[in-house]
């Protein structure tokens, strides 16, 4: 706020000197607004070049000299070869505008390949301070888990968040398709509560790059310009950025190196969710998101057994694990035992012969002693 304040005075010292003095053969109140112009000017010039780095600076001020000491000899060939009139002080003032001009442009686009750090003192820590920042994409951004990240305080600098991309999120937010629309604004939700984070610096810059119609080469060119590193997800702009020589920093590389370590041998519990692609195999899932396919637990679809890792994949989608359910070693909870059912056996019918009928008789006529 304090030097929105200092650039409004300026503009109003510059207006009021032109007021009094008229540098400019007008009415005064014309002479005052032809200054403010001017002094508006001179803070936008000041405001850009703010954002431009310390080797774009030094690059730009050693090609200003240059092009004017080339614009001196240039003048002393015309002052020598044309007669003295308009048409000498034209040529004259061209010369020394286009070279200044040539010079402050070529300069400050080769500054980057000084090596400032060289230098040491306040020229070396240049190098580091651009260092500090991140570059969010939108892929990112719509992802939701930087804002997982930066919560914990694992990312730290300053975030720069590019204003082409909030153009970008605006226009999936405005789709007609539901399901970009949703994903557009998840993505604003992202990014509100990225600026509640205390510990994080949340920079919405202006910078464009009309010669370049991609987005993805937006980024990297912004890159570039402020030496930091872009965070993303997307597999092709991680590949394109890296062979521009533009650091990246990958939140599925991060997850992938997040999961744990699993070492064929090791036995472990998962649920059967599906049946897999090959015979007889069944197909789980941690909590993490890896496939975990497991030979024999095809009938044990929606139980939790106890497999033994086999091997462990790791592609460019992520980490698959490998197991094998032995049936023998299962407990009696989870193995399938037939269950023999006996029927009834009917009582035996005895027929009496006369033997036993006529014992019978003379137990039944004995007195009862």
């Amino acid at each position: 706020m304090d030097l929105v304040l200092v650039r409004l005075l300026f503009i109003f010292c510059v207006a009021l000197t032109c007021y009094f003095i008229e540098p400019f053969g007008l009415p005064s109140k014309l002479d005052a607004a032809v200054g403010m112009l001017f002094g508006a000017t001179i803070v936008i010039f000041e405001w850009r070049l703010r954002r431009v780095s310390l080797k774009r600076l030094i690059g730009a001020a050693i090609g200003s000299i240059l092009g004017i000491f080339g614009a001196y000899l240039f003048a002393l060939v015309i002052r020598n070869s044309i007669q003295p009139g308009h048409t000498q002080s034209f040529l004259m003032l061209m010369v020394m505008l286009l070279m200044a001009y040539v010079g402050l442009v070529v300069g400050a686009n080769k500054g980057d390949l000084l090596n400032l750090a060289a230098l040491g003192g306040i020229f070396g820590g240049e190098k580091q301070s651009k260092k500090s920042y991140k570059i969010l994409d939108t892929s990112v951004i719509i992802d939701g888990r930087i804002a997982d990240i930066a919560e914990t305080g694992f990312l730290d600098g300053i975030m720069v968040i590019p204003q082409f991309v909030l153009r970008e999120l605006q226009l999936v937010a405005d789709s007609a398709d539901s399901l970009k629309r949703n994903r557009g604004r998840r993505g604003l939700d992202i990014l509100q509560r990225l600026q509640k984070v205390a510990s994080l610096n949340i920079q919405i810059v202006e910078d464009d790059f009309p010669t370049v119609r991609e987005v993805d080469m937006k980024l990297i060119e912004l890159a570039k310009l402020y030496e930091g590193k872009i965070v993303t997800n997307d597999f092709n702009l991680n590949k394109v950025a890296q062979l521009q020589g533009v650091e990246v920093l990958n939140i599925n590389e991060l997850a992938n190196a997040l999961k744990p370590i699993v070492l064929p041998g090791e036995t472990m519990k998962v649920f059967i969710l599906k049946e897999g692609k090959e015979y007889n195999q069944g197909v789980a899932y941690l909590d993490d998101g890896t496939m975990v396919v497991v030979d024999n637990a095809r009938k044990m679809i929606g139980k939790n057994v106890d497999i033994s890792v086999t091997s462990v994949l790791q592609t460019t989608a992520g980490k698959m694990i490998f197991g094998k359910w032995d049936e023998r070693l299962a407990p009696r909870s989870d193995s399938v035992r037939p269950v023999t059912v006996t029927p009834p056996v009917a009582p035996a019918v005895v027929v009496p012969t006369p033997e036993v009928k006529k014992q019978s008789a003379i137990l039944a006529e004995r007195p009862n002693e």
